[in-house]
């Protein structure tokens, strides 16, 4: 058994860890690959910080594409194979005409719970524009979503299986920015990644709206590293690059900016 109570004790996303930490205990016990449903970004990467410290299993996560935000874990003995290809996601394409009723990402995934399902058994989801959605979900609901979801606001769709080869993803589009500052705080840094003011950028700290590595942070002074991942809300992420002390005794920072 997995020492739970310790792994657990600077966790935020407790319940969703807990529930992976349990599958894990299963994997070791069966010795056979168990799958967890699909985390949202923190919650995976609270699960891989945790896992980080134990031998004797091992993770690999997977989305249906690279870049995917929502992603499922698959879990063994660390002497078991274990690939990406074990790891079971499906697409789905719910195509309609959205021409003069847009439906945003909010509208596909209310249509898609609002026939039941909860949230943890749904991905990615990549709206298309005037012609739809792709959904992507676990293999033992597209059967059910293949004929129950049927409408998305007021247009009638059709949802079919598709291969992950047909997935339309966008490239997220990057800026590649240096910024030169006194000190590593997370309100200068971000202030400067995203090209708002350090008074600005402290309203959105303080209000929750930031998260480095996806974790909130609440304080404006926090020291971003090497290889942080800074997030806000509604506006996209900053990648923390090389970090160098200039002869001044500053800081000269590579970022990079997705949107």
């Amino acid at each position: 058994m997995l020492p739970r109570e310790e792994l657990l004790k600077v966790v935020e996303n407790r319940d969703s860890v807990a529930r992976v930490i349990d599958q894990a205990d299963q994997a070791i016990r069966t010795w056979e690959v168990v799958l967890t449903d699909f985390l949202s970004p923190p919650e995976l990467a609270e699960s891989q910080q945790v896992f980080s410290r134990l031998t004797e299993v091992q993770l690999i996560a997977w989305g249906g594409y690279p870049q995917a935000e929502r992603q499922r874990l698959g879990i063994a003995r660390s002497e078991i194979p274990l690939d990406q290809s074990q790891v079971e996601v499906v697409p789905l394409e719910i195509a309609g005409n959205f021409l003069f009723d847009t439906a945003t990402h909010r509208d596909f995934l209310g249509a898609i719970l609002g026939t039941g399902i909860v949230r943890d058994k749904v991905g990615d989801i990549i709206v298309l524009g005037e012609r739809g959605a792709q959904a992507i979900v676990v293999p033992e609901l597209v059967q059910f979503l293949e004929m129950s979801l049927n409408q998305v606001r007021s247009v009638p769709v059709k949802t079919q299986r598709i291969d992950l080869s047909e997935l339309r993803i966008r490239e997220p589009k990057k800026k590649e920015l240096t910024t030169v500052e006194a000190s590593l705080r997370l309100d200068a840094l971000a202030s400067a990644g995203f090209g708002m003011s350090r008074s600005k950028m402290a309203d959105l700290i303080d209000g929750g709206d930031v998260r480095v590595n996806w974790k909130e942070i609440s304080q404006a002074s926090y020291q971003v590293k090497s290889g942080d991942l800074i997030a806000i809300r509604g506006k996209g992420r900053l990648e923390v690059g090389e970090i160098m002390v200039t002869k001044k005794e500053r800081y000269r920072v590579q970022l990079t900016r997705y949107m």
